[in-house]
Formats: C-alpha cells, structure tokens, sequence
C-alpha cells in the first residue's frame, strides 16, 4: 500500500472511493446482517487510513465520507425541512373486532368482496425519520415534525451505521422512510452509564431515542448507539415496486434493514394470529414495539383507497394495550433493603408497559410467590400497580417450560448469612445481622441520597456500593467527610497521604470536583428531608413531613424519641403506635445515635416553617405530574405544588383535580382524557400558580 505522503490527488480520489465503498459493506456485515468479515483491528485500519488521507487532500472528501458518520461541530440549531409528500400518521384500534371493522370498510370502498392481501409488520416505538438520496447519495435526513415540516437532522442521521450512504440501481430520486429507535440493550447500557455518572436517565427507550437523534451536537449523538428500521417511501422519481412486500425486497436489497417480523397475510384470521404472535414474543424482541400496522400489500389497491384528512384508507395500527405486558421471569433474587426486609425480586425480559421499560419487578414476599405459583422460566402478565410499581399479576401456566421448580425462599441472608427470621404477624422475613449486614449499610446510604433525602448528584447506587467495598464510606455520616479524607485530613478508612479519588479508573479531578461541590451544597438540610434520609422504618417522606410540621425542630423531636415519650407522636393523625415504636427503637441503637452525631458536627437541619399558601388556587386540590417538565424538575413541582397546599398523587383517579402533563406523556395522559380531568401544560401550570 503506497505511503499516503507520495499519493497523488488522482490516486488519493481513487482510493477515498474504495475505503468509503469497503467501510460501508463491512458496516453493513456487521450492524445489519450481524455477520462482520473484518476484524475490529482490520476496520480500525481502513478508518485510520481514510482519515490520514483526507487530513491531507480535504477538498476530497466524499459526501458519504466514514468520517461523516461520527458527528461533527455543534449547531446552534436545527433548520426546517419541508416534506414533498407529507409524513401522515396512521389511524389506531384497540381491539381484532376494530380491524375487522376496518378491513370491511376497505372491501365496501373497493367494492369488493374477496379477500386482500395485507402486510402486518411491528409498530416500533421510535422516532419517524425520512433519508433523502439523489443518484444514489444520501444528501437529506428529516424527522417527521407536524408531518408537513420537520427538523433537519442529516448530520446526525449520518452516525447511525445501518443507514446506507450509498445506494446502487436505485431511482435518481428516493425518500426513504422509518424509525430509529434505541434497542433495549442499549438503553439499559446507557441509563446505567448516566446513573453512575449522576446524569438524568431516560425512562424509556423511545425518549433516549428521541433525545438522541435531535442532539444540537452530532457528536453526542454519535455516543449512543441507535438504530433503525425502514418501511415506507415518499418521493421517488420512478417506482419500481408493485407492492408493499416488492418494496421491503428492494429496501433489503439496497442495505436498509427491515424488520424480521413483517409478515404477509392472506385473510383476517392471518391478520389475527400475527397480531397475537407479537403479543407473545414482544418481550424477547430487542427493541420495543407498541403495537402492529396492517397495510394494504397492492400499490395499485393503496393508490384507489387514498387518503382521508390525515389518515390513509389503505392502513391501520393495532396497538397494544398500555397497562399490561407479557414477558419471561429470568431469574428470582433476594434482595435485602435497608431494614433487613428480604424482598424477591424478579429479573424479567425487558418489557415496555405504558410508556416505561420494566426489567424487574417486585415479588411482595413468599407467600405472594406460593400463592400466585410462581416460578423462574415462567411467562408471566406484568403491569404497573399506580402505574408506577412494576407488578406480577399472574402466571401463564400452559407456556411453563417443563422442569420449572418451586422458588424455596431462603432462612439465611444472602448477603451476610446471618439468620432471616419471620415474626408471627409479619409476611416479611428480615436479616438479623443489622448494620453488620453489608446490603443493610448500602441500602441505608442509598436511601440517604435519595431524591427525597439530601439527592446528591453523583451519588448513584453503584458509586455508593463500591465506596462501601473499598472502605471509602460505611455510613451516611462519611459522605460529608470524604473531602477531607480524600486530601489527607481526617483519615478514617485509609492511608494517611489521601484517598486520591481521582486516580480511580473512571474518575478525574472535574469528577471529583463535581462530586464534592454536590456534597457541599447539601450541608444544609431541611428537617423533612433530614428525618426521611435517616431512614426510620415506616417513616416515608409524607410522615417525615407530618413529624416535622409537628414538632419543628430536630433536637426536640430527638429528645422525645430518646426519652421514649409516644404521647405526642401517637397523636399526630396518620401515626399509629407501630410506627411510634419503630421510631423509638431507632433512637435506642447506638449506632444509629453515633451516626446522628456525627452528622451534626458536619451539616445543619434547619427548623420547619410552615410556608404553605392556603389560599392559593391549587390550595386542597390533587395533582399529578406525567412525562418530563422543562422549567423545573418533577421534585421541584411537587414541591412546589405542595407549598401550595396541594396534594400530590402519583397516579391518576377519579379523585384527581389537575394533571400537569410535560413533554412525552404515557399512560396518565390518557387516563385523564377518559375521566375527563382537566389537564394542564407545564406553561398553564406556572401562569395558574404564579
């Protein structure tokens, strides 16, 4: 191969032509059939090389360049794309007896009464795109907008590799069309990436998805890995495909991929089983879908139905319903939480349910796991209780695979191997090892950082674990000395010279700069907040706020729990003699007073002040928030919500009064619209209460 300083411009042309042509087959091997032929060093080579030789002739570079393909400068914003034919959505049904419906319809509009031939292919919950290729080149990506105009999102579309840059016999002109979508794999990878990082999470595939592709920087978009599937087109100089499945042909054929599971169907009861066999291996597909689209297979048949306002005749979705999902119990685990309670948690086959991917989900206890017969390998209904909490709520015993055994709930802790023991008039058994237990200590500092606890930045559940296995931090109390220790001052767990945090891998001096500067901020807390972190059994944050409106400050609410004085405490309306005495005996350990006193000398709980506005619109009302507010964070509203004198509820009922809807709304949206509550956009919310 000739050094690339004595090419020349001819011979540089030349083999820009080649290494665009070869990267591009080998992506498509490797991202579309999932057959790579090169080595990861081969490929690395042949990108390294075409980069080298473009450094050097730039004026050479191709518009299907690789190097186009891995983001460039940041935009200060996206351009507007006018669609040529307009991007329309389809028409939904819930139900077979609606498809069935529909199809008649289509037989009366044709006049006709044999059967017509439709393809039935997933629904993906992703983001609409639309590629633009002139002779063959990829020139234009859009995003489907108001279905008229959309964002010019070219750049961007470029990063994703399964999107051909060149196509070969393909019309002068043709706008091809799909969805990128994020697999759940990926999702998964990247929310548990942004969590160790302290960075917001997506709550599901679909948003990181979205938020993805319509990054100002296709560099941050290049990061995350998304993918695509295509199967419409919009203008295109000359057809040469006579029906939809002619087309998925010449798509696969000029290297787009398709999906695996589009299938022809040749009568209603066809129809009917490809609808109920997604149903049923929705679960273990990689990506997500919500639903399936039937379409007319003949263009010439799609051409004499047309189209209504905003729909086709020619094409349906059958979605899914939102609330429930099947999916395939994994494994069963004990988890062990901050009070010793031994919970079973099954590890479930990602699974979207109402707008957020499920990948566990509570067991309750062993006479839950007896009396529902559940067992690992089992096919299961899963739904979310309050549309929050993952449930199971029942098992398909005919698709249980044969050899499944009763899940024996163990005596012993997994985490310490002390004695887990059950009280007669409890359905928990708890770990008796205490804070000796390691999953104890960890749950307990997981839930001191929580969001309604001091919510430090940068404190995720995986930091937090593996400070506590390398003696970084063994209680709550450390984390506010953990600066000093970390530059040599007050050393507890380590050598005298410092922790060096920024030395550990995945760490630097920004992140632990950042981490500290969150720390720091948290040094002064309010008194609800500082009873919720502690972690008192049964006190949640609702009773955290009551025991502070009530008593004010922390040392006299202290001094009653220390001098078991109940009296008070029992009085309060919410509060009964259970809860008093698990308080009490919280304040009897010594552990947990050396822990409080330590604090202390590190942060300062401020007194309670009743600010609540009475007489404030929202005053006495029910609220619920759904999908992501913009101006301010869900904790944010809700507090601010209940300064009001609102009451915050986090699923929606017939009891509800407002439902502040943000960007990507799921389930509570729709919920509202069918009771008719009132809803409002996060900009009504704040004129309401300003």
């Amino acid at each position: 191969m000739k050094n690339i300083s004595e090419l020349t411009a001819e011979e540089a042309k030349t083999e820009l032509e080649y290494l665009a042509r070869e990267i591009a087959k080998a992506d498509s091997a490797y991202y579309q059939n999932d057959d790579p032929y090169l080595s990861d060093a081969d490929y690395d080579r042949l990108k390294h090389r075409n980069a080298e030789i473009e450094a050097r002739f730039p004026d050479l570079i191709r518009t299907d360049s690789p190097s186009k393909r891995v983001g460039a400068e940041v935009k200060s914003g996206f351009s507007k794309i006018a669609h040529r034919f307009p991007m329309l959505s389809l028409g939904d049904v819930f139900s077979i007896e609606e498809v069935k419906d529909f199809i008649r319809g289509v037989k009366r509009f044709l006049n006709t009464s044999e059967e017509i031939d439709f393809m039935s292919e997933p629904k993906i919950d992703g983001l609409s795109f639309s590629a633009r290729y002139e002779n063959g080149i990829f020139v234009q990506g859009a995003t489907r907008g108001d279905g008229t105009t959309g964002e010019d999102i070219t750049a961007n579309l470029k990063t994703i590799r399964q999107l051909p840059l060149h196509l070969e016999n393909a019309p002068e002109i043709l706008e091809i069309r799909g969805e990128v979508y994020m697999s759940k794999k990926d999702f998964l990878e990247l929310n548990e990436r942004y969590e160790k990082e302290g960075k917001k999470t997506f709550a599901n595939p679909r948003n990181a998805a979205a938020g993805s592709l319509r990054q100002l920087d296709p560099r941050i978009t290049a990061e995350r890995k998304l993918s695509l599937f295509a199967y419409t087109w919009g203008e295109v100089s000359q057809r040469v495909w006579e029906s939809q499945k002619d087309f998925f042909d010449h798509l696969n054929t000029w290297g787009f991929p398709t999906n695996p599971n589009n299938v022809l169907c040749h009568s209603t009861d066809e129809i009917e089983s490809s609808f109920n066999r997604l149903m049923e291996i929705r679960a273990t597909l990689p990506y997500d879908i919500d639903g399936v689209v039937y379409k007319v297979n003949s263009i010439a048949l799609q051409e004499r139905l047309g189209f209504l306002t905003r729909t086709p005749r020619w094409a349906i979705a059958h979605k899914f319903p939102a609330e429930q999902a099947l999916t395939i119990i994994k494994n069963i685990r004990i988890q062990v939480g901050r009070t010793g309670a031994l919970t079973p948690v099954a590890d479930l086959e990602p699974v979207n349910v109402g707008g957020v991917i499920v990948a566990h989900a509570t067991l309750h206890n062993e006479d839950e796991i007896k009396r529902k017969d559940i067992r690992i390998g089992d096919t299961v209904i899963i739904q979310r209780a309050g549309d929050v909490i993952p449930q199971i709520v029942a098992v398909r015993t005919d698709k249980r695979p044969i050899g499944a055994t009763e899940f024996i709930f163990p005596e012993i802790c997994p985490q310490c191997g002390a004695h887990a023991i059950r009280e007669e008039d409890e359905a928990v058994r708890r770990c008796t090892g205490g804070l000796s237990c390691p999953a104890q200590a960890i749950e307990r500092m997981i839930h001191f950082v929580s969001r309604d606890g001091f919510d430090i930045a940068g404190l995720g559940d995986k930091i937090i674990e593996d400070f506590y296995h390398e003696g970084i931090l063994k209680t709550p109390a450390d984390i506010f000395t953990l600066e000093k220790r970390n530059r040599g001052g007050d050393d507890l767990f380590s050598a005298g010279d410092g922790l060096h945090l920024e030395r550990k891998e995945g760490w630097g001096k920004k992140s632990v700069q950042n981490l500290f500067a969150a720390i720091n901020a948290k040094r002064s807390i309010s008194l609800p907040r500082f009873i919720y972190a502690l972690g008192i059994r049964q006190v949640g944050a609702a009773t955290a706020l009551l025991l502070a409106k009530n008593y004010g400050r922390f040392d006299t609410f202290m001094t009653d729990m220390l001098n078991r004085e109940t009296g008070r405490l029992i009085a309060i309306d919410g509060i009964g003699a259970s809860m008093a005495l698990d308080m009490v005996e919280f304040f009897r350990e010594p552990h947990n007073l050396d822990i409080i006193n330590r604090l202390l000398t590190e942060i300062r709980v401020e007194n309670y002040v009743d600010n609540t506005r009475y007489d404030s619109p929202i005053a006495g009302k029910t609220i619920v928030f759904t999908g992501t507010l913009e101006q301010m964070t869900r904790s944010e509203a809700k507090a601010k919500a209940q300064s009001l004198g609102a009451k915050v509820a986090g699923s929606v009922s017939a009891h509800t009064d407002f439902v502040i809807m943000g960007t990507d709304a799921g389930s509570k949206a729709a919920k509202a619209r069918e009771l008719g509550i009132r809803i409002l956009s996060e900009r009504e919310f704040i004129e309401l209460i300003s």
